[in-house]
């Protein structure tokens, strides 16, 4: 039985996750999470006190760090996570990873 790797459909998302989303280590998480799972993008504090996070990978692999997110670290209350499509990030290919970005 052969497994096509190749075939997975790729996908790229704009995270905004709110409630006690912030000084909890939800950054760190987030990027822990997509790091493990090989993804793309950022993650970042809003000034209305939610996290935003761009997220670009095998559709399974983004899907899995959503739920993730919903869940959130321990200390986190993830009250409400909007889930909308997003252009992938535009760093080159080999600048693979995912990387803090600077509050907003």
């Amino acid at each position: 039985m052969e497994k096509n790797m190749t075939a997975e459909e790729t996908m790229t998302m704009n995270l905004r996750v709110e409630g006690q989303v912030q000084g909890v280590g939800f950054r760190e998480f987030v990027i822990a999470e997509a790091n493990a799972r090989a993804l793309k993008g950022w993650v970042r504090n809003r000034s209305d006190g939610s996290v935003e996070a761009l997220v670009s990978g095998p559709k399974t692999q983004v899907e899995a760090l959503i739920a993730r997110c919903c869940q959130g670290p321990n200390g986190s209350q993830v009250k409400h996570v909007d889930v909308a499509p997003a252009e992938p990030p535009a760093e080159p290919p080999e600048a693979l990873g995912f990387t803090r970005r600077a509050s907003v």
